[in-house]
């Protein structure tokens, strides 16, 4: 027996990242009795402003970008029922290329060992038993997701006890030609984007991992609606939301499975599995 909760630490980059990957696991393990801990690394000073006004652009102001964007934080992690949330506020580094990416403060070009000691601490202070990260390619490419990956593989090697089970979040192949279609039927409507955006978007078909490379599938369907009302929560990027166009009902269908690559484990749990947790519990 422990002294303490069972507990999931998911690591995000920016605000609204918590429900888009992981919202289901958090919104479940939480109804489930998990202490679930978010830790965000960055501010969101790099997303869409009032009325969707672009980083800049005339009218974008950042400062005041971040502190909208916690509120929204905030609200998510409500809806989620997230125990604790962390702020490392580090500033948003815009996607790969941009200027941003260099700026004094920014994630990206902040030292890994800077991040990840202070990620230690962390890790010290609620001694998770499983941890949630990106992928060595951020999933998607983008340059914060790649930092939070570099600075939670290098914290779990500076904790005297690190978490039992690591994951990184991915989706599986045989989903995304799906997804792709859902995407085209909800913004079939939309004006091609230009090149510079066009740039920008990952291709779908590099997402993600083969069915049989993915180690855990974690039903989280009957969270589908509280996941939903998460990101929802982050509505002055709704611009930049697909998912919240399909309602309720379609988003549970799509997005009702939360799939991961298990990186660590000390459980000796057999997989594929169905729980995070499995062989702690």
């Amino acid at each position: 027996m422990v002294d303490r909760p069972l507990t999931l630490m998911a690591v995000h980059a920016h605000p609204d990242d918590e429900a888009t990957g992981t919202g289901g696991v958090l919104a479940r393990y939480a109804a489930e009795g998990v202490r679930t801990v978010l830790v965000t690394c960055t501010d969101g000073r790099c997303g869409d402003g009032p009325g969707g006004v672009k980083p800049g652009e005339p009218g974008h102001d950042p400062e005041a970008v971040a502190a909208m964007r916690r509120q929204e934080l905030e609200a998510s992690c409500e809806v989620l029922k997230v125990t604790h949330l962390e702020l490392l506020e580090y500033a948003d580094s815009g996607m790969m290329g941009w200027a941003s990416n260099d700026a004094p403060g920014s994630f990206w070009r902040t030292p890994v060992e800077e991040g990840a000691a202070r990620l230690a601490e962390l890790m010290r202070q609620y001694r998770p038993d499983v941890v949630v990260t990106y992928d060595e390619n951020g999933f998607y490419g983008h340059p914060d997701h790649i930092q939070a990956h570099r600075i939670t593989m290098a914290a779990l090697e500076l904790v005297e006890e690190p978490a039992s089970k690591v994951y990184w979040t991915t989706a599986p192949r045989s989903a995304m030609q799906r997804f792709g279609e859902v995407m085209r039927e909800f913004g079939g409507d939309r004006e091609e984007p230009d090149p510079a955006e066009a740039a920008e978007m990952p291709d779908m078909s590099e997402i993600g991992l083969p069915d049989e490379e993915i180690s855990t599938w974690v039903d989280t369907t009957a969270f589908g609606g509280r996941k939903f009302d998460a990101l929802a929560a982050h509505a002055s990027q709704g611009e930049n939301i697909f998912f919240l166009k399909m309602g309720k009902e379609r988003f549970t269908e799509l997005m009702g499975m939360e799939t991961f690559v298990r990186v660590k484990d000390t459980t000796g749990t057999a997989v594929p599995e169905n729980d995070l947790f499995a062989g702690l519990r």
